[in-house]
Order: structure tokens, then sequence, then C-alpha cells
């Protein structure tokens, strides 16, 4: 077994691992890089390694960095199967449907703002390369051995990340010899709201484990409600809006059953909530079809027959149309839209028509990746662009990291702990340069292991 890593090396976006074995090649993930616009366009543009070459690819889960370069991988000539869980598999024929009509729409937008003379800016892929995606994944249940060529196979198991997320298991056997991979994807934090915890790592020779919050320490969960609850009604107190950025997968539903809580509880004020997003309203309809991936605290919920993701006060909008009319709402409200780095969708629009007034609150509920709009807001710049155009930041602006659904660096040390044993190395990936190498040091003091920052295109034997 070979692998080399083309994607999240030192970075916490773009997620792609090349892995050759058994004469046959795959791809760990085929994820867009996102970040400083002419950088991402050039990364997501241009494969480096011949696309024919691609016998397969097996998908951790359906967030747009892990999974949305799977059209482009199609529109350049990949026709092979794409092996994910069922629920992964919904999830990504509705977020790369709607990628693709996102780029459609934004380079129709930034076209017409163009000089004269300039060239027009294409998408990297239509919405028919999406359509053209969706007929090669093959579902992988949990815990469902599947065999990819006569020496190597693959498992699922639960990463607790978002529904449907796998920690994937990689066993390849040659002349009697057995080499174990694994590869975390993205790794969960045990207690998230509505998704199970992350599965104990099955035995393993090589683990490829994401760094993202590798040095650092999250918010512990209780008080997030409360958190939540007092930026909802101090916002509401002033008259002004709460924009909220967040992911379609995941975090939207996080924060409506939330809100849903908090509304039953009486402790926000009573004011119209609305999440902006055709995608999270295909999302959220996943969510329904998939109990099976719920933890019990929501599987109650549908015992009960009660929607978890669905109250009074709250409203899905789809249409365009619906979208534009929260521009002229007067009065306070909450609005939650992706995407939840701020670089894409509606909530540029939202972000665009509310930043410049202190009225209001823009809420930050994830990892902003370097050089996103989301990260200059954390950062607190007083002046961003968003369309291109300088806007100063007047509204305030919070940060809720306690939902973050990426498991910190004491989470990370602790779930591994029952391979440490056995590991002849970790690569550490889906991490910026920093939290990476707090990573790094703090498994080789603990677990005495070597572990890696691999770069960009560094390619490493598995024996």
């Amino acid at each position: 077994m070979k692998l080399t890593f083309w994607g999240a090396a030192q970075t916490v976006t773009g997620s792609m691992h090349q892995l050759d074995a058994d004469g046959q090649r795959y791809l760990l993930d085929c994820g867009m890089y996102q970040g400083h616009r002419k950088q991402a366009e050039e990364r997501n543009r241009h494969f480096p390694f011949p696309v024919e070459s691609i016998g397969g690819v097996i998908l951790s889960h359906a967030h747009i960095d892990h999974s949305g370069n799977l059209p482009l991988l199609i529109k350049n000539g990949f026709s092979g199967p794409i092996y994910a869980t069922p629920a992964t598999i919904d999830l990504a024929h509705a977020m790369l449907l709607d990628t693709a009509h996102i780029q459609e729409k934004d380079v129709e937008f930034l076209n017409k703002r163009h000089h004269r003379g300039e060239p027009p800016i294409e998408p990297l892929f239509a919405t028919e390369d999406a359509q053209r995606t969706l007929p090669l994944f093959q579902p992988v249940p949990y815990y469902t051995p599947k065999r990819l060529s006569a020496r190597l196979s693959y498992q699922n198991y639960d990463a607790g990340h978002i529904l449907g997320s796998s920690t994937v298991l990689l066993q390849s056997t040659e002349n009697g010899r057995e080499v174990r991979l694994l590869f975390s994807g993205d790794l969960g934090r045990p207690n998230l709201p509505i998704i199970r915890d992350p599965d104990p790592p099955p035995a393993a020779d090589y683990l490829i484990l994401e760094s993202t919050y590798g040095g650092r320490s999250h918010e512990e969960l209780g008080p997030v409600k409360d958190k939540l609850a007092d930026i909802v009604r101090r916002t509401a107190a002033r008259g002004g809006k709460l924009i909220v950025p967040a992911f379609a997968v995941g975090r939207c539903q996080q924060l409506v059953l939330l809100l849903h809580e908090l509304s039953n509880e009486g402790r926000v004020p009573n004011i119209p909530m609305f999440v902006d997003s055709p995608l999270a309203v295909d999302i959220t309809k996943v969510f329904r079809d998939h109990p099976e991936c719920f933890d019990d605290e929501t599987r109650q919920y549908v015992k009960d027959g009660d929607d978890p993701f669905g109250f009074k006060r709250l409203t899905f909008i789809r249409e365009s149309s619906e979208s534009k009319k929260l521009n002229d709402l007067h009065g306070p409200c909450v609005i939650i839209s992706p995407s939840g780095m701020c670089e894409a969708g509606r909530v540029l629009h939202h972000l665009r028509n509310n930043i410049e007034d202190g009225h209001n609150t823009i809420l930050i509920t994830g990892f902003q990746a370097e050089n996103t709009l989301g990260r200059k807001l954390v950062e607190k710049y007083p002046d961003v662009k968003i369309f291109g155009e300088p806007m100063h930041v007047r509204a305030e602006v919070k940060s809720l990291q306690a939902l973050s659904a990426h498991a910190d660096q004491r989470e990370l040390l602790t779930w591994m702990k029952p391979l440490a044993g056995t590991l002849k190395k970790v690569f550490l990936v889906h991490g910026e340069p920093d939290g990476a190498g707090a990573l790094q040091k703090a498994i080789q003091q603990q677990y005495g292991v070597e572990t890696v920052v691999p770069g960009w295109g560094e390619g490493f034997e598995l024996r």
C-alpha cells in the first residue's frame, strides 16, 4: 500500500488522499478546497494525477470539503464507483446539486460586474456534472465489509461527526501479511445533539487522523443553550437581526433543535425564525429519513410523535423570492443560512444587507478556514469584502464553538488510545500547521508513536 496526500495537507479543507493498493488506485475523499479565491480556483480545477488512473472513491462523509470535487472528477473522465454510507449518499445527492447551482448563480452575479473585455468566469462544474455523479454512488452500510479487489477490503464505522459520517478501515492482504489502515475522516465529539457518539476505533497499523482542533480545547457543551439564548435575547432587545452562517448539514439541524427546546422552555422571545436555504430544507428531510443514525434523545422525539426539526415559530425557506423578502423584514428575527464559512450562497446576501448595522448580530458557530470571510469575521476585521465590495463591520460578531462537530485535542487523544500500542505511524491531516504540530507533539509524548504532518504531494509506503 502507498499513500499520497493531495488535499487537507497542512490545511483544513479539500480532503483528498490517494491510496495505491493491489494494483488499483483509490481516493479517500474528493473534497473542494475552500479559501482564497485564486488559490481555491487553481487547487480545485487541476487534479495532481491522471483522473483516468482512479479506480474508485471512498467517501468519509458528505461535507463539501470532502465531497465537493466529485463532479469535477466526473467531468474530467472518472466513471468508477463512489462508496459511502446510505445517509452520506442521500446527503451528497442534495449537496452536490446545490453546490453546482450556487456556483452557476454566483458566477452569473460576478460576471454581471465584470469589466468589459475581461474573460467571463466559469463555474468549476455545472448541474449536469453533479447529476452524472449521482448514479456512481454505491451504498456501504456501517459494519458491513466491502471487497474492493482480491486483496483489499474496507469497512465503515460511525465517526460521530455528521449524519452518516464514517471512520474507514482498509485491510490489504498480500503474501499472507495484512496491513490495516484506518482513516478517521472528520471525527466527532461525545454528546453532540442528534447523532450518536463516535465508535471506538478498530485495530490498525497506520492511522490517518484529522487535526482540525489539534491544538485546542472546546468549551463544554453544557452552557451552549444558555449562551445561544442570551445572544437571541440581546439581539432582539435592540431590535436587530441575528444572522447565523451555518453548515446546511448538521449545524443547521443542531441549531434548530436547540431553538426548538429554548422556545418550548420560554427562554427566547417570540420572534420569527428562518432557515433560509433550499439545501437545508432537503438536508433536513434526509435527517428525518435516517433515524437509525440518531442518538437516544433524538429518537425519543420521533417515538413521541414530535418533529425535532420543526416548531411553530420556525419557517424553512426554499424559494429565492421568499429569501429576498427577508431583506425588507423589520424588527428582530433569526436567520440561519449556509454556507458555514460565509463563502457562498444566500448568507452572503444577508451579510451584505446587515453587516453594517450595529443593531444586528452575526453568530459564527463552527471552524472557519484560513482566508475565508468567516475567519475574517471571527478575527474581528473592521472591514471585509462581500461580492468584491468593501463593507464596514458594525454588527456585533459572536462565536459559539461548543457545537463544533470536530473532536478537540483531548478527545482525539482519548479516541486513539486503544490503537496506540499497535500503531506504526500516524499521519495528521485536516489541520493548519499550528494545530497539527501541537497534536503531533502530544501524540509522540503521550504514546511514543511516530507521527508526521505530510505536505502536499508527499507519499509514504505502508508495510
